[in-house]
């Protein structure tokens, strides 16, 4: 089943002077039609309350709503789908468990993992980095830089590959003229003097 991907993901994170509650509403308000929730810092039952008071606000503003890791929730929670970043996890096993109907994205840091999550035939999109250094997401993974997604060119992609970790809006043009398919970015946006404002300066930027 072919879903619809947006070129642009919107990134949540444990801030401490900003719930994640209030960056939505910020992303959104601004022009954000996806956004992913990724917590690493709460229990589940704050989690399923957290996650389906954002799903009020993305509702209201039309975006969709995409949970990090916690897949396990996905039947408790009003959301249109997951994206899993452990590069170990049983796909198959959690596409059965989301359904066909949720959208399924996974992590990929390497040409040989990417074109293996897209022959597995399970997941929607890829999310593809590091691109340059992230404290968002530690990880000893080597940093891709435009040379990385050029590699891409070479390789038979059709599943849609987001640019992930560490973007800045400087880099965006870029890393669309690489033949990507998109572009994530939460710390860009979240740590800026201007969230709403750098939110659009994204959007302007790749459309």
């Amino acid at each position: 089943m072919k879903k619809y991907i947006s070129k642009f993901h919107y990134l949540t994170q444990d801030l401490p002077d900003r719930t994640h509650i209030e960056q939505v509403e910020i992303a959104c308000s601004a022009g954000a039609n996806w956004v992913q929730y990724r917590c690493l810092s709460k229990s589940d039952d704050e989690l399923i309350e957290e996650i389906n008071h954002i799903a009020g606000i993305c509702d209201d503003w039309g975006a969709t709503l995409i949970v990090t890791n916690h897949y396990h929730l996905i039947h408790k929670v009003d959301v249109q789908g997951v994206h899993i970043e452990d590069l170990d996890a049983n796909l198959m096993a959690i596409r059965d468990f989301i359904g066909e109907d949720k959208t399924l994205g996974a992590s990929a840091t390497n040409l040989h993992v990417l074109l293996k999550l897209q022959d597995s035939g399970v997941v929607d999109y890829c999310g593809y980095g590091p691109f340059a250094h992230t404290d968002t997401k530690p990880n000893d993974f080597p940093l891709l830089g435009y040379n990385g997604y050029r590699e891409l060119e070479k390789a038979a992609l059709d599943i849609p590959v987001i640019a992930v970790g560490g973007i800045q809006l400087k880099d965006v043009e870029q890393l669309l003229k690489t033949g990507i398919y998109g572009i994530a970015a939460s710390s860009a946006i979240n740590l800026s003097a201007d969230p709403a404002g750098m939110v659009k300066a994204f959007y302007r930027s790749m459309y």
